[in-house]
């Protein structure tokens, strides 16, 4: 069974810091509490059968670590931790065994992403709109990517707590005329049910713009051209394609909605961040998009939410610098282990 104590000085050094998503595994180690990290090859998640042999194969060849510090894209509920968006079941006993680590500790992707923030400067960020942050107040991220993410940080009592959980299923539901001229097309891979619920994750990720694409297309009665989210993209980018330029549009106007949602939930005044390798790459194009009025656009509260600051996260790896700020100062952030902190 998982370790139920509470000790967050728990760390021991060198520590493998990852970031595990659907796609890519990232690694790193941390040495000590102040020395340089050391970046490992990034692990192609459909590469390997398990992540014990990512690691295996990327980081025991050079490094032998004593812990592990792992942001797993999924809830961490049990022994056996399956990802949402990969076939990888993460077994921290087994883990513990097989790389002959002392201990490892399972946090929420998004939880990373959120213990990050605290650490950001202004060349990490650019900025969506107006708004201006209140210090120590609630913040948010959210990220498409593979799937959707989402998580808060709290301070109290001196310290940052991270609230992961699962916001990127919440509902979206068809506001203007054209919405609901596409909502009837949209392929909804959950399964829709007898309401036919589209959730966040369905239009805002990778697959989602695919999704978001083709209906668009297929409510106009038109061909689609195109079948991959970076197609699509670097069609409404440089604007070659105007079913793929409403469909980018589109994605930032819902992405300001269900932010807006989640800064309402949390009433975030210290801002609301955009993760992930999507906002990133088009952070130009939501910066010209509806994203911002669509955050705003929560009456009665427009007042309240055109104060909150948004912005698009480019820091290169925000997770791992987070999970590296909470190995070294733990102190710092009041994560819960309880139920995530597995010991030989």
């Amino acid at each position: 069974m998982a370790d139920t104590t509470n000790d967050r000085d728990f760390v021991r050094f060198p520590t493998l810091i990852g970031d595990i998503g659907g796609t890519n595994a990232r690694f790193s180690l941390v040495s000590d509490g102040d020395g340089p990290t050391r970046r490992f090859t990034n692990a192609q998640t459909s590469d390997f059968a398990t992540i014990d042999d990512a690691i295996a194969a990327t980081v025991l060849p050079e490094a032998r670590p004593r812990s592990a510090v792992l942001a797993v894209a999924g809830p961490v509920q049990g022994d056996r931790v399956p990802l949402t968006n990969c076939s990888w079941v993460i077994e921290p006993r087994r883990m513990i065994e097989r790389l002959g680590l002392d201990e490892v500790i399972l946090l929420n992707d998004f939880e990373a992403q959120a213990l990050s923030l605290p650490g950001l400067g202004r060349d990490d960020l650019v900025a969506i709109g107006d708004g201006e942050a209140v210090p120590n107040a609630a913040q948010v991220a959210v990220g498409p990517g593979t799937g959707l993410g989402a998580a808060a940080l709290i301070h109290t009592r001196g310290a940052w707590f991270p609230v992961p959980g699962e916001g990127g299923h919440i509902d979206l539901a068809p506001v203007s005329e054209r919405d609901f001229q596409i909502w009837p097309h949209i392929d909804e891979p959950f399964g829709s049910g007898p309401y036919r619920r589209i959730a966040g994750e369905t239009l805002l990720c990778g697959a989602g713009l695919v999704r978001l694409y083709k209906a668009v297309i297929a409510a106009d009665g038109a061909k689609a051209r195109f079948d991959t989210p970076a197609e699509v993209t670097a069609a409404a980018m440089d604007g070659s394609d105007g079913a793929a330029e409403e469909a980018l549009s589109l994605f930032c106007v819902h992405l300001g909605r269900l932010a807006g949602n989640l800064a309402l939930a949390f009433m975030a005044r210290g801002g609301v961040f955009l993760a992930g390798g999507i906002a990133a790459r088009i952070a130009p194009f939501l910066a010209q998009s509806g994203f911002r009025d669509a955050f705003i656009d929560k009456a009665p509260h427009q007042a309240l939410m055109d104060k909150m600051p948004t912005s698009v996260i480019i820091h290169p790896e925000p997770a791992l610098a987070g999970l590296t700020a909470y190995a070294r100062h733990p102190e710092t952030f009041g994560v819960a282990t309880e139920g995530r902190h597995w010991r030989r």
